[in-house]
């Protein structure tokens, strides 16, 4: 049980850092690079990008595996001094997944279902689109993930620490 509960809380610290980082580097680097080139690049880019995104190791591994690992920590741990740090952890990701699905993700749709850069209006869809909201909702899944998984490494280390003291 105790390989259980350390690998679990270890997927989670994994697969949230993970996740922070991609959400980091959207807001960091994918979208301030996207915001310099025109119309048709940025659809034709971004709907690209979010295609090619959309795929079992992301979504699997990382995305929902966050989510289950963390909860599967946090059950393990609940009786661990890790718990709480755990527990927080959980809700700061599950804030995020929500986001993540109930804005960004139909932004995204939103794009991508404008059509091909080539035959529609990209002006139209670029604004429609509304960079400035999914960067500023982007900006929260940075800050709560990044938390989240601080968190998770600190629960590691708790963890730790309390199975080498008698």
């Amino acid at each position: 049980m105790n390989g259980l509960r350390v690998a679990s809380l270890m997927a989670a610290t994994i697969t949230t850092g993970m996740l922070a980082g991609v959400f980091g580097i959207y807001a960091n680097a994918v979208m301030p690079g996207l915001a310099k080139t025109d119309d048709k690049t940025f659809v034709g880019a971004f709907q690209s990008m979010d295609r090619a995104i959309l795929n079992p190791i992301f979504l699997g591994l990382g995305f929902v595996g966050a989510l289950v690992f963390t909860l599967l920590a946090g059950v393990l741990h609940l009786k661990e001094k890790a718990f709480p740090w755990i527990a927080v952890a959980f809700v700061l990701y599950l804030i995020t997944f929500v986001v993540t699905i109930t804005v960004n993700v139909p932004m995204n749709d939103t794009l991508k279902a404008a059509g091909d850069p080539d035959t529609i209006d990209v002006a139209a869809a670029r604004a429609a689109f509304d960079e400035a909201r999914w960067r500023s909702f982007n900006l929260l899944r940075v800050a709560l993930n990044t938390v989240a998984f601080g968190l998770l490494a600190w629960a590691l280390y708790v963890s730790g620490r309390s199975s080498v003291q008698p």
